[in-house]
């Protein structure tokens, strides 16, 4: 195992979770699953792969000669949004413009 029950438990008291005995060995499980797997691929030759610098592909011409944008993509529209009255009314306290919640960070 990649990483004990003590780290584990460490974790979870860092993310304010309590944990069973039972939870702690489950996630130490799944957590050295994703251990395992980033080592694997920390073993991946990247050397000569050029990054990235453009995640979407360039506009293309059709058959007709007509230059397409991506369709999935909509136009990027500013937009006023009055949804924040409407959500701080629904909320059991608030301070406008904020919500107001427990501290917790004297645990």
């Amino acid at each position: 195992m990649k990483i004990s029950r003590e780290e584990v438990t460490r974790v979870a008291e860092l993310a304010h979770l309590e944990l069973s005995p039972e939870e702690i060995d489950t996630y130490r499980g799944q957590l050295d699953e994703i251990l395992t797997y980033v080592d694997k691929l920390k073993e991946i030759d990247v050397e000569n792969i050029a990054p990235m610098t453009q995640v979407l592909f360039s506009p293309v011409a059709d058959a007709d000669g007509v230059t397409k944008a991506h369709s999935e993509l909509r136009d990027d529209v500013l937009r006023r949004c009055d949804a924040a009255e409407a959500i701080l009314a629904q909320a059991t306290d608030a301070a406008k413009p904020f919500f107001r919640v427990p501290k917790v960070i004297e645990r």
